[in-house]
């Protein structure tokens, strides 16, 4: 039976999974992207607005990422994976933040204090929102929010640009970006 789950987890990221939604319309997740690919521009749909507190308290409105290649990470304290993709991240980060790249990470099902905890420990200086009951998620229709760690890349229009189920390997996120910069000309 644990067999049988996990074979269907890890055949759930197959490249026939690609979001089929119509160009231009809203995003809806009907599945993830393979590692290191990106959705091609003319199947790409509008992200969904969201906002929320920070882990610091302070405000977040998704029209903050409008204009920049936007990296969205669902992740928790908790989660094994986590732990080692986190830093991975803020290293991408240090690296693409002055080319028009941000970050959001959203911690969900967790407590605020071990989540910052967390975030000062590994030295991610990216903000990252306080959502324990996964309602940023919830926000991306069918988006399986019970699949930590998860990535949403955006492009500078505010489309879902590439949707990753699991922990992404560094290469994978720095070729996604660098295909993204290519078309922004950067």
């Amino acid at each position: 039976m644990a067999v049988s789950a996990l074979f269907v987890t890890l055949t759930g990221c197959s490249s026939s999974d690609v979001d089929q939604t119509t160009p231009g319309t809203r995003y809806e997740f009907n599945g993830a992207t393979p590692a290191g690919q990106a959705i091609e521009a003319t199947s790409r749909a509008v992200a969904p607005s969201f906002s929320g507190e920070l882990l610091d308290g302070t405000p977040f409105d998704s029209a903050d990422l409008a204009g920049d290649i936007a990296v969205i990470n669902f992740w928790g304290s908790w989660c094994a994976p986590c732990r080692v993709e986190t830093p991975e991240f803020q290293d991408v980060y240090a690296e693409r933040r002055d080319e028009g790249v941000q970050f959001l990470g959203v911690d969900v099902k967790d407590d605020r204090q071990m989540a910052s905890a967390f975030m000062t420990k590994v030295g991610a200086e990216y903000p990252s929102m306080f959502d324990p009951r996964g309602e940023v998620a919830m926000a991306f229709r069918g988006f399986p929010a019970n699949v930590v760690p998860s990535t949403i890349v955006l492009d500078t229009e505010g489309r879902v640009a590439g949707v990753y189920t699991g922990a992404v390997a560094r290469e994978d996120l720095q070729s996604v970006l660098s295909s993204l910069l290519q078309e922004t000309g950067g």
